[in-house]
């Protein structure tokens, strides 16, 4: 029998995907993100998560505006080459 899978919060999504919190919260207000509330708290199960992403088609879907693309053009260049 597989083992079931567990409930993760914001933190655990964000570093699962590396993005920022805000950014889940963004997603989850505006783009249908799935998530789950218990009282105050968001639940979600990585495995919806990764089914949206696949399913949204990732990054293409989500808007990124030209001044928040250049900064992060900026970043990478500032800190040296990627690897």
């Amino acid at each position: 029998m597989a083992a079931e899978e567990g409930w993760v919060g914001v933190e655990e999504v964000a570093a699962h995907l590396r993005v920022a919190k805000q950014s889940v919260y963004r997603w989850v207000e505006s783009k249908g993100f799935p998530a789950y509330r218990v009282g105050r708290l968001l639940r979600f199960k990585l495995s919806e998560v990764d089914e949206w992403v696949m399913r949204s088609g990732g990054r293409e879907s989500i808007e990124v505006s030209p001044p928040q693309r250049e900064r992060a053009r900026r970043k990478r260049t500032a800190s040296g080459p990627r690897r």
